[in-house]
């Protein structure tokens, strides 16, 4: 079949679309290509066999988990769990108990404390092991990462690191915008300059010794991004602290309530890292209207292939088939940020878990 000279002409017709395309196609590249930079500029830990048990205890702080916390225990060594429930209103301390943690009640909260930092004390206060894991309910392991974690962190001589999980979205919802909002949150850092930011407190084994002498999350309770404000602090008394990430041996899952979160704080106590955030949000919300213009322009060959530039760009987050989402998760996920942005301009509240942040 031969192809009429219109077509020819149409696909080679120049007009101020192909700029257009062309800058929104430019810039989404730069946005995501730091994104997954960033990411792989992490260490891995790497899986360690045929090593002795660690001396490591793991602190899990959970308020209203009755659903995940399970998982979380019996995916970890029997008997190294202890669970401080935070004034729950569910059934999560008699969940964590029967499979097999210890189970503490969280402290009264002081003035100005939060209920995360106070419940990661409370479980420290007990424990005498040379390393201590803290981490979230909704994180589960693989077999050996507690083993794994430990040996990375005394090969390097670290006494603080905070694991990046793999995430895992459980929800049609957060398949569509999670792996956007990961790769947002990952492009709006720059990963040597901004170590301490990238410290979060999902996931971080301390050195017991160490984590004491900088007075433990007693010292930073009156912050709600405690791992940035542990990451100061072991940095002011020069310790070292590194940032790695686990793929390959842990989990944590992602909910829609957890961007919204992290929306809030990046854009809200972290400028720059939250204005390249709303910045790459900006920089890849163009792309349909630019679409859109090549159809107008009857340039159909130049917009099926710009059709496929944000499943491209974003396959290493969502994985193939699944990035063919990644169209609808760049304007599912702009609200989120635009969200936290506003929080942060006009200084609202925002609820979690029964408590304001």
């Amino acid at each position: 079949m031969r192809l009429s000279s219109n077509f020819w002409g149409d696909l080679f017709r120049y007009d101020a679309s192909y700029p257009a395309a062309l800058l929104v196609a430019i810039a989404m590249y730069f946005v995501l290509r730091r994104a997954r930079k960033n990411l792989l500029a992490l260490p891995e830990v790497e899986p360690v066999a045929d090593v002795k048990p660690a001396d490591c205890m793991v602190v899990i702080p959970a308020r209203n988990e009755e659903a995940v916390i399970a998982r979380a225990v019996k995916s970890l060594p029997a008997d190294s769990v202890i669970v401080v429930d935070d004034a729950s209103s569910d059934k999560t301390a008699e969940v964590a108990r029967a499979a097999g943690a210890g189970v503490l009640p969280a402290p009264k909260l002081g003035f100005g404390a939060w209920g995360k930092p106070s419940a990661c004390a409370e479980g420290a206060r007990v424990l005498t092991s040379k390393w201590i894991l803290f981490a979230d309910a909704d994180t589960w392991f693989e077999p050996g990462f507690l083993e794994s974690a430990v040996a990375a962190a005394e090969t390097q001589k670290v006494d603080f690191v905070s694991i990046h999980l793999r995430p895992e979205y459980e929800s049609t919802a957060m398949r569509i915008l999670g792996p956007v909002a990961k790769a947002l949150y990952y492009g709006g850092f720059t990963t040597g300059a901004d170590r301490e930011e990238m410290f979060h407190g999902q996931c971080i084994l301390v050195r017991r010794h160490s984590y004491e002498f900088i007075g433990g999350h007693r010292a930073i309770a009156r912050f709600m991004d405690e791992g940035v404000k542990m990451a100061a602090l072991a940095k002011r008394h020069r310790m070292r602290f590194a940032v790695a990430r686990a793929h390959q041996l842990s989990h944590a899952a992602i909910q829609a309530s957890d961007f919204l979160r992290a929306a809030y704080g990046y854009d809200g106590t972290r400028f720059w890292i939250g204005t390249r955030v709303l910045a790459g949000g900006v920089c890849c919300a163009p792309w349909l209207p630019a679409m859109a213009w090549l159809i107008v322009r009857h340039h159909y060959v130049i917009a099926l292939v710009f059709a496929c530039l944000p499943s491209a760009l974003l396959h290493i987050w969502y994985g193939w088939p699944q990035a063919l989402l990644a169209p609808v998760g760049i304007y599912a996920v702009l609200p989120v940020v635009l969200g936290g942005a506003w929080n942060a301009l006009t200084g609202r509240t925002l609820h979690w878990k029964g408590r304001e942040l």
